[in-house]
């Protein structure tokens, strides 16, 4: 037996003995007791950070062992990865280890990986959504503190976060891309104000978060101040590229479902699904090519092709489940059912990013195209 197929066997061994019969809470104190109960028991197994250095407390292991790791979770019906430990584990982490110091990575990914902590984004603000650099909230430099106030929008799950990875505009007069840092926000500061946000899928797992004169230690910021563009879109790099792997590959396995479930009587909706099979194959073989070619490093600009694919053959796969099951059968009631995934899935093309904003990044940095108009 291979390595690769005793890691495949052990890790099959624990899912299948591991993988709680409950499903988190959508939202709320509930499902941030849920998730960090899971993240620790994955810990307790040697099952976090599986690609992540061992001198960070992973496990310093390849990428391919990740991809079966989340083969297997995928076919175990392991608990959404899309919850409260998304933040920390895929971004914020990640981040941390490409561009933090010393001090910072020790403070934060150990919790991470214990489930001791969940971080949620400070990215997107009423008026700056996929244009970053548009970004208002301010952060002035007072003797080692950073004083920050402003607004933030669509954080997911920062009702319940310990730890927010924030962009702000430490320099209001350099060029816009320029005057911005990345920071390392304690959620349990005084002057933030969270409220959450009900989504149409039902969940409030969405928040608005305000920032009266909020003091954070110089200390926090990441990659060094007035530096936060390059540190933020390695963040972005993240989500766009390896972040969504267990989803995709999740992806895959709901469309088989599907198939299965489809009677031969609708022969339409069958050759829909047959095609939407298709599809998931070619996006299934895109995920691993790049998941392999971005181990090295930072993932580059071809990940938005995998984020933008990932989103729109999400929304289609909603739609044909519902179609395949309409609204009240039990396959679309619930938290979990095809009716909330259906409507959660609007949402893909617009995260990390919109579509079109993933248009532009994969014609300008991976075909070469010109610049559209700004």
């Amino acid at each position: 037996m291979s390595e690769i197929d005793s890691f495949r066997a052990h890790a099959r061994a624990w899912l299948q003995a591991n993988v709680p019969a409950d499903r988190s809470p959508p939202d709320g104190p509930a499902s941030r007791d849920y998730v960090l109960g899971w993240q620790r028991k994955l810990a307790s197994g040697g099952w976090t950070g599986i690609t992540w250095p061992t001198a960070y407390g992973g496990r310093g292991l390849s990428t391919i062992e990740q991809i079966v790791w989340w083969e297997e979770y995928a076919l175990a019906n392991g608990p959404t990865t899309l919850d409260a430990s998304f933040v920390g584990l895929n971004h914020a982490g990640p981040t941390l280890i490409a561009c933090g110091t010393e001090a910072q990575k020790a403070e934060y990914l150990p919790k991470i990986l214990a489930g001791e902590s969940i971080w949620c984004q400070g990215f997107s603000e009423p008026g700056a959504g996929s244009d970053l650099a548009a970004l208002r909230t301010r952060g002035r430099v007072e003797g080692d503190e950073l004083v920050i106030d402003g607004h933030k929008i669509w954080s997911s799950f920062a009702d319940i976060a310990d730890v927010q990875e924030l962009v702000i505009r430490t320099d209001p007069s350099a060029k816009p891309h320029a005057g911005l840092s990345w920071v390392i926000c304690p959620m349990d500061a005084p002057g933030i104000t969270v409220r959450p946000i009900a989504t149409m899928a039902g969940p409030k797992k969405f928040c608005e978060i305000f920032y009266d004169n909020v003091r954070i230690p110089l200390a926090n910021v990441v990659g060094g101040l007035n530096k936060g563009w390059a540190t933020a879109m390695s963040t972005l790099s993240f989500e766009r590229g390896t972040a969504a792997l267990a989803l995709q590959i999740s992806l895959l396995l709901k469309v088989e479902d599907l198939i299965a479930d489809c009677p031969a009587d609708k022969p339409v909706l069958r050759a829909r699904l047959g095609r939407l099979r298709a599809e998931a194959a070619a996006m299934r073989a895109m995920v691993y090519r790049f998941a392999v070619e971005a181990e090295t490093g930072v993932p580059g600009p071809e990940g938005s092709i995998i984020r933008l694919y990932f989103a729109e053959l999400s929304q289609r796969v909603g739609a044909a489940a519902i179609d395949l099951y309409g609204l009240s059968a039990p396959e679309a009631l619930g938290d979990h059912g095809w009716a909330h995934e259906y409507l959660d899935a609007f949402s893909e093309t617009i995260a990390g990013g919109t579509a079109e904003i993933q248009r532009n990044i994969i014609g300008e940095r991976v075909l070469g195209l010109p610049r559209g108009p700004r």
